[in-house]
């Protein structure tokens, strides 16, 4: 089979391991220059250059190769799957400062022969090897400029790297290279040049399907910004390269893998393949061996953690790691479960500039900013014309200021070099965060010019347009190179028979290049946006009277039968009749949207200047206008045109429009507010906002007030108005402009209150710290800027950390402040997705977890139904959803009330509890029949397997255990985190960073636990049990009071999962790893047995922390209890380690070190109730009756909670197929079957 065949089915079973550096282990040859050269190149030398080739590792390749290939073997013993080819720099673009540019092809032909040389003599039949030709990032870039004196310069155009990778990828698939790796990609236009150049070479083999050799894509973040050297971001890279269809995205180098974290754990959020990461052996250290700081302990340590939080497929090792630390990941990974790939998205296109853009079926309507279209705007024509491209950058800035999402650029003019213009200003505009950050839209009639536009732009565009005027031929041609170069595309409503102009016949063109694009180019339905072409209405001629009515109405046939195609549109074009009278031009443009975006419009090509409020519009011109754009009412002997002509007259001119503008001056102030805020009017806002606290201030009221009611109200209206699609995001944004020069006039006036309150001897002090963000991928923060005033007003210290802020940067300086609680903010969908991940890493942090720091959700697109159902169950303490900001006050002074907090907390959990259970019950889950699940269960050879018998029946308790012991199973790594100190234990003491804080830290724990065991602080007690035990009625696992086997001690009803599994996955219950009582309705014979287990670390804790809390020890407090956390866990290791080397016994030869146990190498599980694969808690109860665990001190709340806190209890499975598992949602026939069962029991 192929390798495309054959690597998907192995990364779906294990995790694959990836070879490490080349470079280092090269360096430790110490080759010279003659060896560098070799007999082939001792006399290379060019004319009037001093040539020196010492340090071109490809070169070795030809010269050295046997070097080569001993570093391969080392690293194949080792146990990589894939070999990376000696080919990071062997491309003509990088040989050239070497003057070896000839030799590129021979030098990738070469090492691919090496690698497959070495993987063949390594592979057998139950591990293949692999070689991945690498393909590096070249040292020139084209997206950066090398002259800061010329932005828009380039050193390497995209056709020269496009042939220098097409020439690198032929000599790596000559040389028997299995699948190609574009790797530490620092500009992703580098990167889209060596795909184009590789799928160009396949199609040139003739290579489709299984044949074509599979693409891994790595990128590089390269500092704390999450970014890559290029300005995009992690999911902004993801969306410019998934057209490449890769096995695997992910990083390499640059960053260590504990600086690399976040950033691996957001690819493997998005990402629907599989996932790659090799760090390097963390930060680099010249007085290293390697150059680099880690260990290979160190760095499989942390690649392991990364394994275990489900990010990997794909492991191996950047710059600074040796065989040694491939071995080592390689043993740490083994039985660790690869990660499965994020479900798939239909319907979703995702665009990019330097940062991620996701335009679903149900999103909100986009807006295209237009103004830098040469052909629409004369401003825009002039300058580039007279090459003013700084002035033209500043045209496209303000388009992306004012709201517009994507921009469309457009240099069709005849008097232009247009492919030279098109090229030169894109370039610019890469060198212009600002703009750069949303994704382009190339706008051109000309082919060339849109190729060249593809050329110049790194992210993920949207090309306009091309179309069937031409013929299929030319159709295709142009589809397939822009799904080559990564874009979207446009479609044109034109064909051979010209422009669509009814509905028949956009329906009927639409329907036909669909079928072309997904059928005959692979082109993903929603990276197809149709633009059913918008003509000018009201132009007196008849024939045109239906042409708003054909768009709208295709628009909402192509939503209904092209399933997640986009539509999209010029706008302005519907106007053009009405040019000079731009009141009813922009009534016009403010209707005809209002009807489109209903029938499914997705995005519009549109100046935010001339759309209105389209439930503020003139009554009289509104009906007129829509009676034009639906063409209706021809009744009374005049035309829709007709009567629209009759009052346009009468808008037409700007000093008419200003005087009736002005008569919303005449209003109550508070009105002239909401008015000015509707509409984006800053003019009056200080004034008005002004008179309003005058006023309140008058009847003795406070500055605050003006913010909670008058302005309030008016963004109520805002919000309202773009729910319905009545009001646009350009104006949205003018709005929010409004309501911050409003607020900033405020806040004066509210700290000088404050000032006089403290002065009078009133408390001013905070009543508690609030870090709130409006969180990463969105910049929407006047909601969130208003509830930092309204609770900085009530006392609380605010931080404020603004918008666009990573998860990372949250919790960080959550911790720094002492933040008593966190709040988060978004208005769009994914910002949801972010808030759920920002909660689930709450839990992963002990800082977090342990404090239970409360949540707080916000935000225009939240609510308290998605907060309890998709975010609240990421997180074990408080999250809260805060519905407006006059709420936030009582919310977080409820939370951090030493009287209230706790009833606030428990009313709010069963509030939630209620919401997920009514939300269940309505949403269906893909389950199959109890029936059909019992029919798939594990496979085991029940009458082949002889349990191991315990070595005693009952229990056994093991009071007052000596704390000395149980300390030697402490896993410490845990203790770190809780402190914010992140890294691999014992290398975490020698961190650059963190070291010397670790070192402190460790020594106080060390402190503490020698005083927990020198002076006996705490008692550590466990109690065991084993009983006989087989399984019944398929679930029901019975344990047994003694070897007869007649009286039962404990019915224990497990769940079996019953949503629906993939081909080879079984539907599992824990009762399936018990052996059954009957086969085939006869009595089995087989004995088997269960254990159960209490342990315990918590006696005499509460005495001790009282103490401390006392004296005012804070941090003696909290360490002991974490100290406390890890004795119990430390006691669960031991006493399961006992029980399988000796008490149970089936494991007497083990021999696994601490490292090892806490890898959960051994054979058997010790499942806990409430985890996932034994999810109710109420075993517990009858658990602790037959444990007798109230001897060691250990009891249950009612809601089945363990005292002392710091306890651990569950149940000993010995069977070697006994797995972990989540059971998941259940069906309502296995619920009502449990029932039974728990009533029968009862």
């Amino acid at each position: 089979m192929t390798p495309a065949r054959v690597l998907p089915d192995l990364l779906r079973q294990r995790i694959l391991i990836l070879d490490g550096a080349m470079g280092t282990m090269i360096q430790r040859y110490k080759l010279s220059e003659a060896q560098f050269r070799g007999d082939r190149f001792a006399d290379f030398a060019v004319a009037g250059k001093d040539v020196f080739l010492k340090g071109n590792n490809d070169l070795l390749s030809i010269t050295q190769p046997q070097v080569i290939q001993e570093i391969h073997e080392q690293y194949l013993a080792a146990g990589a799957d894939l070999i990376e080819t000696n080919t990071f720099g062997a491309t003509a673009v990088a040989q050239a400062d070497y003057h070896l540019e000839a030799f590129a092809y021979e030098m990738n032909l070469a090492s691919a022969r090496i690698a497959r040389a070495a993987c063949d003599k390594y592979s057998s039949a139950d591990k293949p090897r692999f070689v991945a030709g690498a393909l590096g990032p070249t040292p020139k870039t084209a997206s950066i400029s090398p002259d800061v004196n010329d932005p828009g310069a380039r050193n390497v155009s995209f056709d020269e790297l496009v042939a220098s990778y097409h020439e690198q990828a032929r000599g790596l698939l000559d040389g028997g290279a299995d699948v190609l790796l574009v790797e530490t990609i620092f500009d992703t236009l580098n990167a889209k040049a060596a795909l184009f150049a590789i799928d160009t070479l396949l199609e040139e083999r003739g290579l489709t399907g299984d044949a074509r050799p599979p693409l891994m894509i790595s990128g590089t973040v390269t500092d704390a910004s999450g970014r890559i050297l290029s300005g995009q971001t992690v999911e902004a890279f993801w969306h410019s390269v998934r057209h490449a269809r890769p096995l695997s995205i992910g990083l390499n180098c640059a960053l260590g893998a504990t600086l690399m974290r976040p950033y691996i754990a957001e690819v493997a959020k998005i990402a629907d393949t599989f996932v790659s990461v090799y760090p390097n052996a963390g930060l680099p250290n010249p007085m290293s061996d390697t150059g680099f700081d880690e260990t290979p302990a160190i760095t499989a340590s942390l690649v392991k953690e990364f394994a275990q939080a489900g990010f990997v497929n794909i492991a191996g090792g950047c710059c600074g790691t040796t065989p040694d630390h491939i071995r080592a990941i390689a043993e740490a990974l083994k039985g660790v479960a690869p990660r499965k790939p994020a479900a798939p998205e239909p319907g979703v296109l995702k665009l990019s500039g330097l940062e991620a853009v996701r335009i679903g079926d149900d999103s909100l309507f986009v807006n295209v900013g237009e103004r830098t279209n040469v052909t629409g705007s004369k401003i825009f024509a002039r300058l580039i014309l007279g090459e003013q491209y700084d002035e033209a950058l500043a045209v496209a800035r303000q388009q992306v200021e004012n709201g517009a999402q994507i921009i469309d650029v457009n240099m069709d003019e005849a008097m232009l070099d247009s492919k030279a213009a098109m090229t030169r200003f894109l370039n610019l505009v890469a060198s212009e965060p600002d703009i750069a950050r949303v994704p382009i839209m190339i706008d051109s009639s000309k082919w060339s010019v849109i190729e060249a536009g593809l050329k110049c732009v790194q992210g993920k565009a949207i090309v306009n347009s091309i179309s069937m005027k031409e013929g299929e031929a030319a159709f295709l041609e142009h589809a397939r190179l822009c799904r080559r170069y990564g874009a979207a595309v446009i479609v044109m409503a034109f064909d051979e028979q010209g422009q669509a102009d009814t509905f028949a016949r956009k329906t009927e063109i639409c329907a036909r290049a669909y079928k072309l694009l997904v059928e005959q180019v692979g082109f993903a339905p929603e990276d197809i946006i149709f633009d059913p072409n918008v003509f000018a209405i009201a132009t007196g001629i008849e024939e045109h009277d239906n042409y708003a009515v054909d768009f709208i109405e295709a628009t909402r046939w192509i939503k209904q039968h092209l399933p997640h195609a986009k539509i999209s549109g010029g706008v302005s074009n519907v106007s053009f009749s009405f040019r000079g009278n731009e009141p009813v031009r922009e009534a016009i443009h403010t209707v005809f949207l209002y009807h489109a975006i209903q029938a499914g419009m997705t995005m519009g090509i549109v100046n935010a200047g001339q759309l209105g409020v389209y439930a503020d519009l003139d009554p009289e011109l509104k009906a007129r206008v829509e009676d034009v754009v639906l063409n209706r009412r021809h009744g009374d002997g005049m035309s829709p045109t007709e009567r629209l002509l009759e009052i346009a007259d009468r808008y037409k001119g700007g000093a008419a429009k200003k005087e009736e503008n002005l008569e919303w001056r005449t209003k109550p102030v508070a009105e002239r507010l909401a008015h000015a805020l509707v509409h984006g009017i800053t003019e009056y806002i200080v004034d008005d906002t002004e008179a309003v606290r005058a006023e309140i201030a008058a009847r003795g009221g406070r500055p605050i007030e003006v913010i909670e009611g008058p302005l309030m109200d008016g963004m109520n209206i805002v919000g309202d108005l773009f729910g319905q699609g009545k009001m646009f995001l350009p104006q949205v944004v003018k709005s929010a402009r409004v309501m911050k020069q409003a607020v900033a006039h405020l806040i004066p006036f509210i700290e000088e209150e404050k000032r006089q309150i403290e002065a009078a001897g009133g408390d001013v002090r905070s009543k508690g710290k609030i870090v709130i963000a409006t969180v990463k991928g969105d910049v929407h923060d006047i909601g969130k800027n208003i509830v930092s005033v309204v609770l900085q007003c009530n006392n609380f210290e605010v931080v404020n950390m603004g918008v666009m802020v990573p998860c990372n940067e949250i919790l960080a300086r959550a911790k720094v402040e002492g933040a008593d609680i966190i709040g988060l903010s978004g208005l769009i969908t994914p910002s949801l997705e972010e808030m759920a991940y920002v909660a689930s890493e709450m839990q992963r942090d002990e800082y977090f977890r342990v404090k239970k720091i409360p949540l707080l959700i916000g935000g225009a697109t939240t609510s308290r139904v998605h907060t309890a159902v998709k975010i609240a169950p990421h997180y074990e303490g408080p999250v809260v959803y805060v519905s407006d900001a006059s709420r936030s006050v009582g919310v977080a002074a409820n939370l951090l009330s030493d009287e209230a907090a706790g009833r606030y907390i428990d009313d709010l959990k069963t509030d939630y509890d209620r919401i997920r259970t009514q939300h269940a019950n309505r949403k269906a889950v893909p389950l199959v029949t109890l029936e059909e699940a019992r029919a798939n269960r594990p496979v085991i050879d029940w009458p082949a397997y002889v349990p191991p018998k315990p070595k005693f029946i009952g229990r056994r308790v093991f009071k007052n255990y000596d704390l000395a012991e149980i300390a030697k199973y402490i896993d410490w790594q845990p203790f770190f985190q809780t402190w914010d100190l992140h890294g691999a234990f014992p290398a975490i003491l020698n961190d650059e960073t963190v070291g010397e804080s670790a070192r402190k830290l460790f020594s106080d724990g060390q402190a503490m636990l020698k005083k927990i065991i020198d002076n006996r602080w705490l008692s550590a007690s466990a109690v065991v049990g084993f009983l006989p035990a087989n399984t019944v009625d398929d679930e029901t696992i019975e344990l047994y009071t003694d070897e007869s086997r007649s009286q039962v001690a404990l019915r224990w009803h497990t769940l079996r999962q019953q949503s629906a599994k993939r081909e080879g996955v079984a539907n599992k219950a824990l009762a399936d790893f018990v052996a059954p009582k009957f086969i085939n309705g006869q009595p089995s014979g087989i004995a088997d047995h269960l254990g159960l287990f209490a342990v315990t670390a918590g006696g005499g804790i509460e005495k001790i922390v009282a103490r401390f809390e006392a004296e005012h020890d804070d941090y003696s407090a909290i360490m002991i209890k974490a100290i406390a956390d890890r004795l119990a866990e430390a006691l669960a290791e031991l006493m399961h380690a006992r029980v399988r080397k000796d008490l149970w016994g089936y494991a007497p030869d083990e021999a696994l070190d601490n490292a090892a146990l806490i890898g959960e190498r051994y054979r058997g599980i010790r499942p806990a109730p409430g985890y996932p694969a034994c999810p109710e808690h109420e075993v517990k109860a009858p658990m602790f009756e037959l444990l007798q665990a109230a001897d060691i001190g250990m009891t249950l709340t009612e809601s089945y909670a363990m005292l002392p806190a710091s306890s651990v209890s569950g149940f000993y499975f010995a069977h070697p197929q006994a797995q972990y598992f989540n059971v998941g949602e259940i069906g309502a026939d296995q619920r009502a079957v449990h029932a039974a069962r728990a009533a029968k029991s009862a």
